[in-house]
């Protein structure tokens, strides 16, 4: 058993003129305060406050007369410990704190919005009632798991709906050691009709932000542009309507577009309810209609910082001095602040092909670059983490030309081009002529003229007298060079 502890505290109060004796109890986690008057036929008050019990209780005691502070101050132990042993065994006496729960009844599920629910229930009337705070349990089941805890006894949920929804609640009690919880309450509510593969697939829905220079409540407007397609089992005379819901505004979309077949493929919504800078989910509800077929709707939501086309930064300039590139540039259009931008720098050489890329906060970057090179600039822009979650960048800006080297007029690249190619025929075909003697085989050579001053070279035959065989000599002719050898004649 804890040990007993005792704690005495007298005070005085001036405009009563009267003495007070506090006495404080301490066993465990008790603690018992007795608070004693000086006055005739007065009482003691004991309050018992159990830490972990979390409850008090009041007694009353009434105390006979004395003469003096000093005798009440005797005397109080005395009654201390009558008084506190036996609001101590009281307090042991007493049954355990666990009690019985029991679940929630009339839990209902309603759709309030696209893409909407309200949860509600009421404590059960057959719950034991005790000075405790009962709170309740809920579980999202389907369409996908979820649970968290409140203390009223309704709830709203956002959630797509084309697959059914249950849920369940429950009654707990929570202490500083355990949970006490009661069986699970549920409901249930299911899938909208349909048939089978008539829902549109690939929903994709984007965002962007517009200047109002016409109204000073709403300087932004933001505008609404979604795709989708049709069903693989839709009808041909199947016809989509959208609708979306931001916060607690809907709308139906009034501008599509369409595809061959005159179905609706597309929306657009020039302004809407959506708020520039909101951070709601954005609800959108594509459903439709045939005279062949029940067309099942579908549902999707939409996180704004995922579908959030930034503009691209506004009056991009760049200079050069020297080997120092100076850029500069203003926000793009939005509701958020220029302390809320990322931006994303993209200088290209046009004479290497060299790319740099630089991220930074601010809307100016200096760059030191080849003074003899023709450069060209871009700059895009995304909403900082610091603002709100990271989504996408924005399209890159239109590029600035900076630098020396000029872009060659078309023509003057044709003639180029032109005469490079002629020189090239040319070179091929004198490749070709020379390695396979071409040239000679078309222009052959001319052979040139007999002629009587070769006949002086010539050596005469002559006959030995008296000498019956006849010596034959071979006549050769002395040619010079490059003339064509004649045939050999013989004599």
């Amino acid at each position: 058993m804890p040990r007993l502890s005792c704690v005495f505290t007298l005070s005085y109060h001036i405009s009563s003129s009267r003495f007070f004796l506090i006495a404080q109890l301490f066993q465990g986690d008790r603690n018992i305060v007795f608070i004693f008057p000086r006055s005739i036929n007065s009482f003691v008050t004991c309050s018992l406050l159990g830490k972990k019990k979390k409850k008090e209780k009041l007694f009353k005691v009434k105390v006979p007369q004395v003469d003096s502070g000093l005798d009440m101050i005797i005397m109080a132990p005395v009654l201390l410990i009558l008084l506190g042993a036996t609001e101590i065994l009281q307090a042991d006496l007493l049954p355990d704190d666990k009690i019985s729960l029991l679940p929630p009844v009339n839990f209902t599920i309603k759709v309030t919005g696209l893409a909407q629910v309200l949860l509600r229930w009421e404590p059960n009337p057959d719950q034991e009632q005790r000075n405790v705070n009962l709170e309740y349990q809920v579980k999202i089941n389907a369409p996908k798991e979820d649970d968290y805890e409140t203390r009223i006894t309704e709830s709203k949920c956002v959630t797509i709906l084309h697959k059914g929804f249950s849920a369940s609640v429950r009654t707990i009690l929570q202490n500083d050691h355990s949970l006490l919880a009661s069986s699970w309450a549920s409901a249930e509510l299911h899938a909208p009709p349909g048939s089978p593969g008539t829902s549109v697939v690939n929903l994709t829905c984007t965002t962007n932000t517009t200047a109002d220079n016409y109204s000073h409540l709403r300087p932004y407007q933001v505008s609404l542009h979604c795709t989708w397609l049709v069903g693989t089992d839709a009808p041909e005379d199947t016809q989509y309507f959208l609708y979306y819901r931001y916060g607690s505004w809907t709308e139906e979309c009034q501008e599509y577009s369409k595809d061959s077949t005159g179905r609706n493929i597309a929306c657009w919504f020039p302004r809407t309810f959506i708020h520039s800078r909101g951070r709601d989910r954005l609800a959108v509800l594509v459903n439709g209609s045939s005279k062949h077929s029940a067309i099942k709707p579908f549902d999707q939501l939409f996180a704004l910082h995922a579908i959030d086309q930034i503009n691209p930064p506004l009056n991009v300039t760049a200079e050069i001095e020297g080997t120092r590139l100076s850029i500069q540039w203003e926000k793009p259009v939005s509701a958020f602040p220029i302390h809320c931008f990322d931006y994303e720098v993209k200088i290209h050489n046009a004479r290497n092909g060299y790319l740099q890329i630089e991220k930074m906060m601010t809307n100016a970057f200096i760059s030191i670059i080849d003074d003899l090179s023709k450069y060209d600039v871009q700059v895009r822009a995304a909403v900082s983490s610091m603002c709100r979650e990271a989504g996408l960048w924005s399209e890159w800006s239109q590029p600035i030309y900076v630098g020396k080297d000029e872009h060659k007029p078309l023509r003057e690249w044709f003639l180029i081009v032109l005469m490079a190619t002629i020189c090239f025929i040319l070179l091929i075909l004198l490749l070709i002529c020379r390695i396979c003697h071409l040239w000679i085989k078309l222009f052959p050579p001319i052979p040139a003229p007999k002629s009587n001053i070769k006949d002086l070279f010539v050596t005469a035959n002559y006959e030995k007298a008296g000498s019956v065989e006849t010596e034959i000599e071979v006549i050769s002719y002395i040619e010079k060079p490059g003339v064509e050898t004649l045939e050999d004649s013989v004599f």
